[in-house]
C-alpha cells in the first residue's frame, strides 16, 4: 500500500464518520478490508418512537419506493454514499447482513451520492452484492428527514414504523452486540 493512500486511510478513519460535504471518491474495498476492526459506532436510542419519514427514494431505474409505507415488518434503513470510507467498509457487512436475516429484516442503503445513478451501480457491481438492492436519495431528503448530517447513519425500525434505535458513524454489523439489538424487532 502506498504511503499517500495508508495516510489517506488513516485520516479517513480518524474522523470517526462522513461528512455529507465530501467531494472525494471512496477507496477500493480491498484497501479498507484491515478497516473493520476500526468500527466504533455506537448504539442511539434516544429518538426511539419517532416514525420512519415518508420520503420517496429511487433505484437506478427510477422506480420509486415511499420509505413511509415500509411498515410491516422490521427495517434497517442506511444512508451512506460511495465517497465515504467508512460507508464503503459497512456495505459488504451489510449485504451479508442481509442474507442472514432474509424476510426477517429488510436491510435498505440509501445512497445520499449526488452524482446520480451511474456511480451507484458501479460500485454495486464491483462489489457484487447479492442481497441489498441500490436506492438513492441524491437530494438527501432522507437523511434531512432523519436529522442525519453525518454518513454512514442507520436507523432499526420495528414493523410500525417505530424508531429502535441509530448508529451515526461506523460500526460492526457483524458483531455480537449488533446481531442482540437487531434481534429485539426480529421475530
Amino acid at each position: 500500500m502506498s504511503l499517500r493512500l495508508s495516510l489517506t486511510l488513516i485520516l479517513a478513519l480518524s474522523l470517526g464518520a462522513c461528512d455529507r460535504e465530501a467531494a472525494q471518491d471512496a477507496q477500493e474495498q480491498g484497501e479498507l478490508a484491515d478497516a473493520k476492526a476500526s468500527l466504533v459506532g455506537t448504539i442511539d436510542r434516544s429518538h426511539a418512537g419517532e416514525l420512519m419519514p415518508a420520503v420517496a427514494i429511487t433505484d437506478p431505474a427510477g422506480n420509486q419506493l415511499n420509505t413511509g409505507a415500509l411498515q410491516g415488518g422490521p427495517v434497517l434503513l442506511n444512508l451512506w454514499a460511495t465517497w465515504c470510507a467508512p460507508c464503503v467498509v459497512e456495505m459488504p457487512i451489510l449485504d451479508s447482513l442481509a442474507g442472514e436475516f432474509g424476510d426477517a429484516l429488510r436491510v435498505i442503503t440509501v445512497s445520499q451520492d449526488m452524482q446520480g445513478a451511474a456511480k451507484v451501480e458501479r460500485f454495486f457491481a464491483d462489489n457484487n452484492f447479492v442481497n441489498l438492492q441500490p436506492w438513492l436519495d441524491p437530494d438527501n431528503a432522507l437523511g434531512f428527514a432523519i436529522g442525519g448530517g453525518t454518513l454512514p447513519t442507520t436507523v432499526l425500525y420495528d414493523s410500525q414504523g417505530r424508531e429502535v434505535w441509530r448508529v451515526i458513524g461506523e460500526y460492526d454489523w457483524s458483531g455480537a452486540e449488533a446481531g442482540e439489538a437487531i434481534a429485539e424487532v426480529v421475530e
